[in-house]
C-alpha cells in the first residue's frame, strides 16, 4: 500500500503552522520518518490516523481519500496506530486489555477475537505474563502491549510513534526487532527522533525539519548527503575543546588526547583528517545546512 500525501499544511488556533507545504510519498514496508521534536511528525501521523484534519492539501491513503469524512472512515478499519502515549487501564491484565479494545475494533465473535489476542501475546512475548495486571508492566511490556492493540484488526498501514523513547537497550533491540519482522506484507511508518532505530529497521526514509520534509530517499543517500564534512580531529586532552563551523558528533578519550568526531569544517590550524560518513553523521549536515530537496530525492 502506498500513501502520498501533497501540499498538506496545518494551522492550529493562534496561528502556529506545524505543517507547511508538505510533500511526502511513502512505499511499502518499513519507512522511517526521522526529524527533532517539534519538527512536525506527530502532527502528520495524527492526520494520517484520522484524529485530526489537515487544514489543506490532499492525502491518498492507498485507493482512498483522507481528505473526505468516508475516506476517513474507511482508513481507520485498514489502519494500526500506536500513539507515542498511549492510554491504557491499569488495572487490567494484558489480556484483558486486548480483548477490550478487540470489542471496540468490532471482533464481535469471542472464540474468534480470543484467539486472536492470544496470538498477539504471544508475538509481543507476553503470554506468559498475560494474566499480570498493567501497572506492574516495566515501560517496555507496555509498549509491546501496545503494538499488540495496533495489530488486533490485522492492518494493512501501521503508524507508530516515538515507540522506543524511554526504554532500556534490550527492550529498543526487541522492539526494533518486532516491528522489521512485521514490514514484510503491510506499511510501516515509524516516527522517531532516534537515528539509530531508524538506521537498523528502515531502508527509505524521510527527514522532517520546521513542519517540512527536507530529504526522501534511502539510508545510503543520506549517508552520501555528509561524504567529505566528517572529521575526525585529535587533540591534547589539557586543551579547550575545539570551537568552529562544525557540529561534534562525538568525542572519545585515547591515551594520545580527546578525538573528536566533526560534520562541518575543520579548523584551518589543526591536523583532522577526513572519515567516512555514518547514518548520524549524514542527518547532522542535513540539519547544519538544511539543503534544498532535489527532485532525484523525492522519487517514489
Amino acid at each position: 500500500m502506498q500513501i502520498i500525501i501533497q501540499d498538506v499544511t496545518k494551522t492550529y488556533r493562534g496561528g502556529v503552522q506545524a505543517l507547511k507545504g508538505l510533500d511526502l510519498t511513502i512505499p511499502n514496508g518499513m519507512f522511517g520518518l526521522l526529524g527533532p521534536n517539534g519538527a512536525g511528525k506527530t502532527t502528520l501521523m495524527r492526520i494520517l490516523a484520522g484524529i485530526l484534519h489537515p487544514s489543506s492539501g490532499n492525502i491518498q491513503i492507498g485507493a482512498l481519500d483522507g481528505t473526505t469524512e468516508r475516506g476517513r472512515t474507511e482508513i481507520k478499519h485498514l489502519l494500526g496506530y500506536l500513539p507515542q502515549e498511549l492510554g491504557m487501564y491499569p488495572d487490567l491484565s494484558a489480556r484483558e486489555f486486548l480483548d477490550y479494545v478487540a470489542i471496540l475494533k468490532g471482533l464481535a465473535n469471542r472464540r474468534a477475537r480470543q484467539a486472536r489476542v492470544d496470538e498477539l501475546l504471544e508475538l509481543v512475548a507476553l503470554q506468559q505474563v498475560a494474566g499480570r495486571k498493567i501497572k506492574t508492566f516495566s515501560g517496555g511490556m507496555k509498549r509491546r502491549v501496545g503494538i499488540a492493540q495496533a495489530l488486533l484488526n490485522d492492518p494493512q498501514f501501521l503508524i507508530v510513534d516515538e515507540p522506543t523513547a524511554g526504554l532500556d537497550p534490550e527492550e529498543r533491540i526487541r522492539f526494533r526487532n518486532l516491528l522489521s519482522d512485521m514490514g514484510g506484507n503491510r506499511t510501516v511508518l515509524l516516527s522517531t527522533h532516534i537515528v539509530e532505530d531508524i538506521g537498523q529497521t528502515c531502508r527509505n526514509l524521510a527527514v522532517m525539519k520546521s513542519g517540512r520534509v527536507i530529504f526522501q530517499g534511502t539510508i545510503s543517500e543520506l549517508i552520501q548527503q555528509a561524504r567529505g564534512h566528517v572529521w575526525l580531529l585529535t587533540m591534547p586532552g589539557n586543551q579547550l575543546k575545539p570551537e568552529g563551523d562544525f557540529t561534534i558528533v562525538s568525542t572519545f578519550h585515547q591515551q594520545e588526547g580527546i578525538q573528536y568526531r566533526i560534520v562541518g569544517t575543520p579548523p584551518s590550524t589543526r591536523g583532522a583528517l577526513q572519515a567516512e560518513p555514518g547514518l548520524e553523521d549524514g542527518y547532522v549536515w542535513l540539519m547544519r545546512a538544511d539543503l534544498p530537496v532535489t527532485q532525484q530525492l523525492l522519487r517514489s
